[in-house]
C-alpha cells in the first residue's frame, strides 16, 4: 500500500465517489484512480467501495473504518511536512485563511497588516466563502485558520474558540422616518422593504430566528454577501438594510450619510468564531495570529483546546 492509494481513496469519498472529479482533483487519470483504489481493497483483503459496474454506489462498513484511518494518516503527513517548514524556515510560509467577506473586509485587515510586521517573510492567502465553505476548506486543509459567525461550531473536524462578540445594526438613509426613532421595533422593520444578507452569511439565522420568535415575515427586497452591497442599494432607496456592525463602526466617515440604529436589544449578540482543524499541526506564526484576532486568545488557550481540554469550557 502507498500514500498515492490512501490520496485516491480519500478524494473518491469527499467528491461524492465520482473517480472522473477525483481524477480531476488530482491530476491524474480517472482509470489509474480506479485501479489504485482496487489494488489497496486486494491487499487490505475488503471492499472500500460497493459498486455498481464500474462505478461507486456507497462506502461499505469496513471502508469506513479504512477512510477514518486514511484520515489520520494523511493529517499526520500533513503535520510533518510543517513540522519541517518550521523548523527549517522558522519565520517564512504561507498562512492560508479561510473566511467570510465581512471578516475579510472588516475585521482581518488589521491582523494580517501587525503579523506581516512581525513575520515579514510570511505570504498570507485569504480564501473568503460562506461559512460552510470555510468550514470545509479547514477539513480539506486548503487552509490552516478559518473565521466566520455561523456553522463553523458544527462541524465535529473542527476545533473553534469564540473570538469576539458583535451585533447588527439597522442602516437607512439619514432622512427615512425611522432615523429619528430610538426605539424601533421588529414590527418597525418588518413594515419596511428590507435589505440584508444571505441566509448563510453573517447571523442571518439570528435575524430569521428573531421575526418568527414574534410571527412576523420581514419583507425582504434584496439579500447579498457583502456588506458594502447592501449599504448601496439603501443609498438608492430599495429599502433600510441590517448589517453587521462592523460594516459602519470601521470607517464612520464613509458611513455618515447613513443613519445607524444598533440591534442588539431586538436581535442578540453574535459571536465570531476562529477555527483550526482538529489534530493539525500548527506553526508559530498561526498561534501568533490567533492572539493578534483577540487578546482573549492565547497560545496556551489553543494548544489546550487542539488537545480537547479546553474549548467548549471557554466563553466570552
Amino acid at each position: 500500500m502507498n500514500l498515492h492509494q490512501f490520496r485516491f481513496v480519500q478524494e473518491a469519498s469527499r467528491r461524492g465517489l465520482n473517480l472522473t472529479e477525483a481524477a480531476k482533483a488530482l491530476h491524474t487519470s480517472q482509470p489509474g484512480v480506479s485501479k489504485a483504489i482496487i489494488e489497496l481493497e486486494e491487499e487490505l483483503g475488503v471492499e472500500i467501495f460497493a459498486r455498481h459496474g464500474k462505478r461507486l454506489k456507497r462506502i461499505t462498513e469496513p471502508g469506513e473504518h479504512v477512510l477514518r484511518s486514511i484520515e489520520v494518516i494523511m493529517r499526520e503527513i500533513g503535520n510533518l511536512k510543517r513540522i519541517g517548514e518550521q523548523y527549517s524556515a522558522q519565520d517564512s510560509g504561507t498562512l492560508s485563511i479561510a473566511t467570510t467577506h465581512t471578516q475579510a473586509r472588516y475585521v482581518l485587515p488589521s491582523p494580517v497588516a501587525k503579523l506581516r510586521e512581525l513575520y515579514p517573510k510570511v505570504n498570507v492567502s485569504l480564501h473568503q466563502g460562506s461559512p460552510d465553505q470555510v468550514a470545509k476548506m479547514l477539513i480539506d486543509e486548503v487552509a490552516e485558520v478559518g473565521m466566520a459567525t455561523e456553522s463553523l461550531n458544527n462541524y465535529p473536524e473542527l476545533v473553534t474558540l469564540p473570538c469576539y462578540e458583535w451585533q447588527h445594526v439597522l442602516v437607512m438613509p439619514q432622512h427615512h422616518p425611522l432615523a429619528g426613532r430610538s426605539n424601533i421595533t421588529l414590527e418597525d422593520i418588518a413594515s419596511e422593504p428590507l435589505i440584508t444578507y444571505h441566509p448563510s452569511f453573517t447571523g442571518r439565522t439570528r435575524i430569521d430566528q428573531a421575526f418568527a420568535a414574534k410571527s412576523l415575515q420581514p419583507r425582504i427586497a434584496l439579500e447579498a454577501i457583502d456588506s458594502d452591497v447592501i449599504k448601496t442599494y439603501v443609498r438608492l432607496g430599495l429599502g433600510i438594510g441590517i448589517v453587521a456592525e462592523m460594516a459602519v463602526t470601521e470607517d464612520p466617515a464613509a458611513n455618515a450619510d447613513l443613519a445607524v440604529q444598533p440591534l442588539g436589544y431586538l436581535l442578540g449578540q453574535n459571536v465570531a468564531r476562529v477555527a483550526f482543524k482538529r489534530g493539525a499541526y500548527l506553526r508559530n506564526f498561526v498561534y501568533r495570529f490567533a492572539e493578534l484576532l483577540s487578546d482573549r486568545l492565547s497560545r496556551d488557550l489553543i494548544i489546550k483546546a487542539m488537545n480537547g481540554t479546553e474549548g467548549d469550557g471557554y466563553r466570552l
